[in-house]
């Protein structure tokens, strides 16, 4: 169980940044605590619950993501053609497997590397998503530069963490040359990279074998993410980052799908 309090340098948060705290401009966690109507002083468990199943390493795990899940994170990096996002990964471990059921985008600016909003974020997911019995399983990141297919020094440290408490975590990288080929080639392959933590404690890529890999649960996710994106559907995601700027926006995208 990892705790957090106001002084922004506990918990699972403050380990992920090594205990700074990153204002933004004048707003700081007090100003988000209040905004959203967060007890400042109260201690609360971040979502990192463990998720029912049980427990490995992970070496012989098999991750299948629901399409809405998958789709929902490729357009939000669509969306965001020239900015960094990220987003985290629910579900919950069957037998071998990881269920990957839903999927919240989270930020797309600077806010990537800021504390206060991803505490914020990590919060209201954990409230929402607990009462269905969904844990945070992963972590899925896109980077800005096309050709980037590096996992960086804050997605490695969120990953850390998440792993920490789950220990079959994966971490999805967006891969825009396999998302630039679909557009001339029929591939049900999933667009992402898949890395997970080795006994090294490092993350590595991991290429489909028999053992471990990600599949769509659904085989035509990405033909249903083509048409999306042939009708710019991308321009409706909205990420935490969206929320935090004005809370009527909905960042569980309910009306996306329908």
């Amino acid at each position: 169980m990892v705790t957090t309090t106001a002084d922004g340098g506990k918990g699972f948060l403050g380990a992920i940044f090594g205990g700074r705290f990153y204002p933004k401009s004048a707003s700081d966690l007090s100003y988000f605590r209040k905004k959203f109507e967060l007890n400042p002083t109260t201690t609360k468990t971040l979502p990192l619950t463990t998720a029912a199943g049980v427990m490995t390493n992970g070496d012989d795990c098999r991750y299948v993501i629901a399409q809405n899940a998958y789709i929902k994170l490729v357009l939000h990096a669509l969306k965001h053609k020239t900015s960094a996002v990220n987003g985290v990964l629910l579900g919950r471990l069957s037998g071998d497997v990881v269920e990957i059921t839903e999927s919240v985008p989270l930020f797309h600016s600077s806010q990537i590397g800021l504390l206060p909003p991803l505490e914020i974020a990590l919060l209201t997911i954990d409230e929402y998503y607990s009462s269905q019995g969904l844990s945070i399983v992963g972590y899925f990141h896109a980077n800005e530069r096309f050709d980037d297919i590096e996992l960086g020094s804050v997605a490695r440290n969120i990953a850390d963490h998440i792993h920490r408490y789950f220990p079959q975590a994966a971490v999805l990288l967006l891969d825009n040359k396999k998302l630039g080929a679909l557009r001339n080639k029929k591939d049900t392959a999933p667009v992402v990279q898949l890395y997970t933590r080795d006994s090294s404690k490092n993350w590595k890529q991991v290429e489909s074998d028999g053992t471990k890999w990600i599949a769509t649960k659904e085989p035509s996710a990405n033909v249903v993410l083509m048409d999306f994106t042939s009708s710019e559907k991308w321009n409706d995601i909205v990420d935490f980052d969206d929320h935090l700027d004005d809370i009527s926006k909905d960042w569980l995208n309910s009306d996306l799908f329908k």
